[in-house]
């Protein structure tokens, strides 16, 4: 690859795609030296599609397919036919199994709503307020075949307010997602974290 080759994304989505736009608009405005090859979904109708004007859209339903593994093989080989080097899954509701792992290792990560490693899994704000924390935040970290469990590579710390629902929380969280996501990709590009398989990567 060349050193002034952008970097390829891919990007995982299932829902509103908030983060998505944020990846977006730093591409737009010159933040990322990066491109995003392209968005694939689990959910037709995710409204983060509506978010993708140029940008090649795939759909990839669970149900097409007759087990996980197939359709894990299926995402990850969209994901390769488009050049992708980087996946980001920005709110991807599906955990993708070992094979899908070893194809993009150390080439794939994840934003979650928790200062891992508290709280793993489905609606960890919730979980944050059973608990009574005081402190709670996002984390960028590397997919493995753990949930969530993967190296940590950036996070951002959120206070819990006395008032705070689930809602509320999380909507002040997500904000904090936009930024930390799109830095944490600003540092692989410039190799601050390293992405295997990217050759022009300085050494860290």
């Amino acid at each position: 690859m060349k050193n002034d080759a952008k970097l390829r994304i891919g990007v995982l989505v299932s829902g509103r795609g908030s983060n998505l736009q944020a990846i977006i608009d730093a591409v737009a405005a010159g933040a990322l030296d990066a491109e995003i090859a392209v968005v694939v979904s689990d959910k037709p109708d995710a409204p983060a599609l509506r978010r993708i004007e140029g940008i090649p859209g795939v759909v990839i339903e669970r149900g097409a397919y007759p087990t996980v593994e197939a359709f894990d093989s299926a995402i990850a080989d969209v994901l390769e036919e488009h050049g992708v080097e980087l996946v980001v899954l920005a709110g991807f509701m599906r955990v993708l199994g070992p094979g899908f792992v070893r194809r993009f290792r150390g080439r794939a990560i994840n934003i979650h709503p928790s200062l891992l490693p508290s709280f793993p899994g489905l609606r960890a704000q919730r979980q944050a307020l059973l608990h009574g924390v005081k402190i709670s935040g996002c984390t960028v970290h590397l997919v493995d075949k753990t949930l969530d469990g993967g190296p940590i590579l950036a996070q951002t710390a959120v206070p819990v307010l006395s008032d705070d629902t689930e809602e509320s929380l999380s909507e002040r969280i997500l904000k904090e997602e936009h930024g930390l996501l799109v830095e944490t990709i600003r540092e692989i590009i410039t190799a601050r974290y390293k992405v295997h398989g990217r050759q022009d990567a300085a050494p860290t």
